[in-house]
């Protein structure tokens, strides 16, 4: 009798279930190497926007979606909905607060992605990102080095499992009250470039690492051709000369995380500033080779806004917490679940409560603080559930892909992008480092 096939959905709910790091990481190694018997690649997308730097394609947007939850589930629906449009420009990402809050270290979040790749027989490359590798501006301040060792730190955690792209936020370091544009953002070039250049340190032979940068933190105020040339002028100065630079960079126009929450709970609808995308991304592409600008916080966007991307030839749009609330709001999500969870938030997010605030404004805004202390539960819910509440997002995946014209572009993707295999091994030290290994045949 032959070896029964290996069954990739019960290694990834055991690592999704398991709380032990060494166990995860077993289990990780199982799912990468399956990935690379399938022809299933974690990618950079960096040469992909050097074309769109060069102009050598337009008129789509890439989506980046954070998934939160049911993380498995979802990438198997966005998965289908990529085969079903020809599609192979998508990114998959998580942020450094979102690995905390969601309990999804890098080493699972990839292996989760992997495997649901897998499972939808899907071949070729994977993008998965770090989002927001954000420095705080506190801690700068008081400490700069010990905050960028913390945050290198993370990107090495990241880049040895698999995240070929990473978005450094250090938006949050920019100082308004400096009286030149220049000195405004030199925190934020300085600690651009010098994570950079970590990274291009790094990163596994063969591979070019996806690096963005930003210049206007969302929520805030919306950014300027001014900025970009001031930041980039300074980041340019600050590279080592010879180094490779950022392919396209994050600005704020109008939008806040999660959007803005009226007493009843609901969105208040925002006013986002197109022209401002349309003019940062051509300076972008005409002035520094650079894919263009990316669009933060934009899943709670009216559906009607989302056609304009591409249009104003904005390079990415980064996609989170409308899915979070889809989950949430699910007609199939246990209500028993969802009041558990809320008396959870009661209690362990009770400090994120405003003064005046209502209880729906709380709830929805702290909500996503509950979905690692119940991802277990979440992910323990019966399959007919779990289905149910998948083809809702599939659907919004599917909207998404088409409205963003991230569609028929899977043989641009395969002429721009090198699949690589990267071999993971452990020095003596017990640090990890990359090797490469070799190219898809």
């Amino acid at each position: 009798m032959g070896r029964r096939p290996v069954d990739v959905e019960k290694i990834v709910m055991d690592l999704i279930m398991s709380d032990d790091m060494n166990v995860k990481k077993t289990l990780a190694k199982k799912i990468l190497d399956m990935a690379y018997k399938k022809g299933i690649y974690p990618s950079s997308i960096h040469e992909l926007y050097m074309a769109r730097g060069r102009n050598e394609y337009t008129g789509c947007t890439i989506p980046a979606m954070n998934l939160r939850s049911m993380t498995y589930d979802l990438a198997r629906a966005v998965f289908r909905v990529a085969k079903r449009n020809n599609s192979g420009a998508f990114i998959f990402e998580i942020a450094k607060s979102e690995m905390g809050y969601t309990n999804q270290p890098p080493v699972e979040y990839t292996s989760v992605i992997l495997a649901a790749a897998i499972k939808e027989n899907w071949t070729g490359p994977v993008f998965i990102q770090g989002d927001h590798i954000q420095a705080n501006a506190k801690k700068y301040a008081e400490d700069p080095q010990k905050e960028l060792d913390a945050l290198k730190a993370l990107i090495a955690d990241a880049i040895a499992n698999g995240f070929y792209n990473i978005d450094i936020d250090t938006s949050t370091l920019v100082d308004l009250s400096k009286p030149s544009l220049k000195k405004q953002q030199y925190n934020n070039y300085i600690a651009c470039a010098k994570l950079t250049h970590f990274i291009r340190q790094i990163q596994p032979r063969g591979i070019m690492v996806s690096v963005g940068g930003e210049i206007g933190e969302v929520g805030h105020q919306n950014s300027t051709p001014e900025d970009l040339r001031a930041f980039m002028e300074g980041f340019k100065e600050s590279l080592r000369k010879g180094l490779v630079g950022i392919s396209k960079i994050s600005v704020q126009t109008g939008t806040s995380h999660g959007g803005v929450v009226l007493p009843d709970g609901t969105i208040a609808q925002v006013k986002l500033d197109f022209e401002t995308l349309r003019t940062i991304s051509k300076i972008a592409r005409d002035e520094y080779g650079m894919a263009g600008a990316v669009q933060h916080g934009a899943s709670t966007l009216p559906a009607e806004a989302f056609h304009k991307f591409p249009e104003t030839e904005t390079a990415e749009v980064h996609l989170a917490t409308e899915f979070q609330n889809m989950i949430y709001d699910s007609k199939h999500f246990p209500k028993d679940l969802k009041a558990k969870m809320y008396e959870w938030l009661k209690v362990n997010a009770a400090n994120e409560r405003k003064e005046g605030e209502t209880e729906e404004q709380f709830f929805y805004k702290a909500r996503k603080k509950a979905l690692g202390a119940f991802k277990k539960d979440i992910m323990s819910m019966p399959r007919d559930l779990r289905d149910a509440i998948s083809a809702e997002l599939e659907a919004k995946f599917e909207f998404l892909f088409k409205q963003l014209n991230a569609v028929n572009n899977k043989e641009l993707v395969d002429k721009f992008v090198t699949l690589k295999r990267v071999i993971v091994r452990k020095r003596q030290d017990g640090a990890e480092v990359t090797h490469d290994g070799e190219g898809a045949d």
